[in-house]
């Protein structure tokens, strides 16, 4: 029986349209699917997370008429469930100490054999004496050791996606706690999917090489891989990925333009494939109204596959128009 999809942000800027088109998408395909729509703010990164984004994050997504079915969680509260899935992993022998700066990574994935962001093993296999030696080194400079999942070598993973289909990915060796203490993302969200009965994710495009991994720890912590989504970006008008130097992108400021919250969400949904957003009668339907009838008609075969281009150079709310996706 399905469970729940949610919406994740990290709370370390403005949400931008991009951010709050991929909530709605979550949302939509919920909704469809007969699922529960959950809100958990991603805020386990202590350096750039920032509680008055949090909450404005929340306020703009109730603007458009997106409230989580659950109350909302809140990552950096939920130290004791990453520490025992932790704890299990050890147990299992899948966890091993990393001692490697970024310059020691960088200079490994650059050499012949070398992967672009797979790390190389440097610390896998290391001898006791030697562990030793770097542990007490790094203490001496106030830092202690990053902890990596010690994952399957040359072993590939599959999930199905309803946008991409099949994704595979080479399972390997990523950071489950970083140097700093604070812990990992990839740890972190799948402990947090599995507790909240999330068997949907819908995220956008950039985190779609994430999913195999994530997914593969999902079942080696005794949950189920859930189905994804992974929505292409909107992008600017040069086909970058948007982002706050384009201009106006928040909501705030594309209300400052001379959009309201009803024009914002029917251009959402617009652009994620619901064509009856553009006829003119929506103007006169309150934003709940036109979430129900959306959740009524819309369907994710409808959702795009390619990305969509936000706007003008000027950076004001303007057309969107497709793009081929490999441009």
């Amino acid at each position: 029986m399905p469970g729940a999809g949610r919406f994740a942000p990290s709370p370390s800027g403005r949400m931008h349209f991009g951010n709050l088109r991929t909530a709605v998408a979550a949302y939509l395909f919920a909704q469809t699917t007969s699922r529960q729509f959950l809100v958990r703010v991603e805020d386990i990164d202590t350096g750039r997370s920032r509680s008055e984004y949090a909450a404005a994050g929340l306020q703009d997504l109730r603007a458009l008429g997106l409230e989580s079915e659950l109350p909302v969680v809140y990552q950096s509260e939920r130290h004791t469930l990453y520490e025992t899935a932790l704890e299990r992993l050890i147990q299992k022998g899948l966890v091993y100490e990393c001692y490697c700066s970024r310059s020691d990574i960088a200079a490994a994935a650059s050499a012949p054999h070398g992967k672009p962001g797979i790390y190389p093993g440097i610390c896998r296999d290391l001898p006791q004496a030697v562990r030793t030696a770097k542990r007490r080194e790094l203490a001496q400079k106030g830092r202690q050791p990053a902890l990596r999942l010690r994952a399957p070598e040359g072993v590939e993973f599959q999930v199905q996606d309803d946008l991409l289909g099949t994704i595979t990915g080479m399972l390997h060796d990523y950071v489950l706690r970083r140097s700093d203490g604070d812990w990992a993302y990839q740890l972190a969200v799948v402990v947090d999917d599995m507790e909240q009965g999330v068997d949907q994710v819908v995220r956008g495009m950039d985190l779609f090489s994430s999913a195999p991994v994530q997914a593969w720890l999902t079942e080696t912590l005794g949950g189920s891989a859930p189905r994804y989504a992974h929505i292409p970006l909107v992008l600017n008008g040069n086909g970058q990925r948007l982002a706050k130097r384009d201009g106006a992108v928040t909501l705030p400021e594309l209300c400052a333009q001379g959009w309201d919250n009803r024009g914002v969400l029917l251009r959402i949904l617009s652009s994620l494939g619901w064509e009856e957003a553009a006829n003119s009668r929506w103007r006169d339907y309150s934003i709940p109204e036109i979430l129900e009838q959306a959740v009524h008609s819309w369907n994710p075969r409808m959702a795009p596959h390619e990305p969509v281009i936000f706007g003008g150079n000027d950076g004001k709310f303007a057309k969107f128009s497709t793009v081929n996706a490999n441009r």
